[in-house]
């Protein structure tokens, strides 16, 4: 099985779910989810400085 360090946010896993995938999910300390968050955001800043268009 695939692994995928997501940061996921409201009904995801329960959609997932519904698929009859299977899958695992964790709870992050409070320091470590802004550590994520900021890392998404830096993640997706760089691929709207790269894209072509601003769409």
């Amino acid at each position: 099985m695939p692994v995928y360090r997501k940061l996921v946010r409201g009904f995801i896993p329960a959609i997932i779910a519904e698929t009859g995938k299977t899958y695992q999910t964790r709870r992050l300390s409070e320091e470590k989810y802004k550590m994520a968050l900021q890392q998404k955001l830096q993640e997706e800043t760089k691929e709207y400085i790269r894209a072509p268009h601003d769409e």
